[in-house]
């Protein structure tokens, strides 16, 4: 096994693995959140309450895995609306990176910028603000605001497919 070269190293251990904060469960209520989209517009948890909705949170804005997972969630956009649930995506990027990768992808739901991590430590997606990129969790938040499923390691390529099943199987 090759030894990983040094600067990546201290990028790992600064952020990049490792010691990953717990997962909030179904039922726990989702933290209050304000964040801001990638048009500048802000989006609050307030705003969203009775509606539900994927928050998935992926590590960088036009990288493959990231890609591929929105991709995912927008060829499948019309089965998420038919079954009432909004999707928002989170990450470190600020807003015009967000911009650019919605533009690319022609994705038709809000990417959000949590760029001081607030919420990403809240719900795990970040063990510290000093972390460099938010780990791959989703969480599926109902409109009472309470976590109805929790999503962690998430499969870019299976992870909408596995969303849709979840609300099916809830009778949603």
């Amino acid at each position: 096994m090759r030894a990983l070269p040094l600067a990546l190293t201290l990028v790992l251990l600064a952020g990049g693995a490792a010691n990953a904060a717990e997962l909030l469960k179904p039922g726990d209520p989702f933290p209050a959140w304000e964040l801001t989209d990638h048009t500048g517009a802000v989006v609050t948890s307030a705003s969203l309450a009775g509606t539900t909705y994927l928050l998935w949170y992926y590590p960088k804005a036009l990288t493959p895995g990231c890609t591929r997972e929105g991709c995912e969630l927008r060829d499948n956009f019309e089965a998420f609306q038919a079954k009432g649930v909004a999707i928002l995506g989170a990450s470190f990027d600020d807003p015009q990176d967000n911009a650019k990768f919605v533009a690319e992808h022609r994705f038709p739901f809000r990417l959000l910028s949590d760029t001081d991590r607030t919420l990403a430590v809240q719900v795990g997606a970040a063990d510290s603000p000093r972390r460099v990129w938010a780990r791959r969790i989703s969480y599926l938040v109902g409109g009472d605001g309470k976590v109805l499923k929790a999503y962690n390691n998430v499969n870019p390529s299976e992870h909408a497919g596995q969303v849709l099943a979840d609300l099916e199987a809830m009778g949603r």
